[in-house]
């Protein structure tokens, strides 16, 4: 298994099933191989892209497709349960985007079928495995510039209200909270944990969705203020306040940025000189958990991901917000 070649299956051919598979062509033994879609048109526009060699209208036949040994499930979030679960049933390893779906209790049932199965499952969150995200964390774990007092991130765009576009669709977890709240809260959590008291606002799109939400996380030595929009551009950043000095990671901090650092007034800029878009990092970790054998990830394990939907199903609560 040591350098066996990992062949991809990909449901869902959006923006960011096109920006996976435009990474997956980076890595080495791992092939593109198969595509699902509910249109036939767009499963072989799609593999026709990305040379894939299988196209399907049916997302049952891609489960069911022998020679796949992972999929990557790339569709709206209120069908990511029922997706992996097929996946899963069909023993293929399952790489779902985040989030991992819309609320705890699907997420513990996609985990207990993966456990009854046997078979590898990981939550897409693609931060936790980028360079300078792995960076500033290593730093916030060893207290190279002392305790982390104050973490500020942030995370909006505007884009014109239209009920047609899924991150506006309420039914399927549209709204800023699930869709880029996501990763301002997986800031908080990766680098200052389980907060002791939570603080939320929301403004809400006349359908319901939210189309803004601000937090406060308060820990027993440190803040952590959060936001997600979908009424105005943010910088989306996230600077990290020590006792010795700040760390910002630049816009747009989810993704591959800079990290600029903060001492004594001087500023120093790392750059992580990356050469891809950033799906590879996770998709490179999940293909060597494959290859080891291993049902769950080190890094973004079934724990990590638990926390983190419990921790968004108890900003809804605060918010109002009811799927």
């Amino acid at each position: 298994m040591k350098n066996k070649t990992i062949k991809w299956g990909i449901i869902g051919c959006g923006k960011i099933a096109n920006k996976f598979a435009t990474d997956l062509a980076t890595i080495e033994n791992t092939e593109f191989f198969a595509v699902a879609s509910r249109s036939q048109e767009n499963a072989d526009e799609f593999a026709q892209k990305f040379n894939a060699k299988n196209a399907y209208n049916s997302y049952e036949a891609l489960a069911k497709d022998i020679e796949v040994d992972a999929i990557y499930i790339a569709t709206p979030h209120s069908f990511h349960k029922e997706h992996a679960i097929l996946c899963l049933q069909n023993k293929k390893a399952v790489l779902c985007e985040k989030p991992f779906a819309m609320n705890l209790q699907e997420v513990e049932e996609m985990i207990a079928i993966a456990k009854a199965n046997n078979t590898l499952l990981m939550e897409a969150l693609w931060t936790y495995f980028l360079p300078h995200y792995k960076y500033v964390l290593e730093i916030v774990k060893n207290e190279k510039f002392g305790k982390l007092n104050k973490l500020e991130a942030d995370f909006g765009f505007y884009t014109p209200y239209n009920t047609d576009s899924r991150v506006f669709k309420k039914e399927v977890g549209g709204g800023s909270l699930l869709d880029i709240g996501i990763y301002p809260i997986f800031a908080a959590l990766s680098a200052l944990g389980t907060p002791t008291k939570i603080n939320a606002n929301a403004t809400f799109f006349k359908n319901g969705a939210d189309s803004s939400c601000s937090m406060i996380f308060d820990y027993k030595n440190a803040k952590a203020y959060l936001k997600s929009t979908l009424l105005e551009e943010t910088k989306t950043e996230a600077i990290f306040t020590f006792s010795d000095a700040k760390i910002i990671i630049n816009s747009r901090f989810h993704e591959p940025s800079t990290v600029t650092i903060i001492k004594d007034n001087k500023e120093e800029i790392i750059d992580f000189n990356y050469k891809t878009i950033g799906y590879n990092f996770e998709t490179a970790h999940f293909n060597q958990l494959l290859r080891d054998d291993k049902k769950e990830s080190n890094i973004m394990t079934f724990e990590f991901s638990k926390k983190l939907m419990r921790t968004l199903d108890d900003v809804r609560k605060i918010i109002g917000l009811e799927y």
